[in-house]
């Protein structure tokens, strides 16, 4: 977990995470960066190899996505769009999915309930 004063490469994290979830059977891999039980902020970089993703799960608090590399579809029973490389999406708050289109790293951020 960084510090409040180190620098991290967001690009670095998520190379790691895109090999170590090409290699997954579940197609996934997350390294938290900032907070954790103790804070109310998390900031979890997340990596999707493409044909996997996040089955239908309700969020954990306030979240957003920003999609730091490649091609996801964010879906909800009601609605879906589809983030690229730039995208920021705001995550709805109900009962969601993500699918990954690409190989994809995203950079998920919950503020806890």
């Amino acid at each position: 977990m960084v510090n409040p004063v180190d620098a991290i490469s967001l690009s670095e994290i998520g190379d790691e995470q895109v090999a170590v979830a090409t290699a997954a059977r579940a197609g996934r891999a997350a390294h938290t960066i900032y907070g954790g039980r103790e804070h109310a902020l998390r900031q979890t970089i997340l990596a999707l190899a493409k044909g996997h993703g996040l089955d239908d799960h309700e969020s954990p608090g306030e979240a957003t996505l920003l999609v730091l590399r490649g091609r996801i579809r964010l879906a909800t029973a009601t609605a879906n769009v589809e983030g690229v490389t730039g995208d920021y999406l705001v995550i709805p708050d109900e009962r969601h999915n993500v699918a990954a289109l690409a190989d994809s790293v995203l950079l998920l951020t919950v503020v806890a309930r």
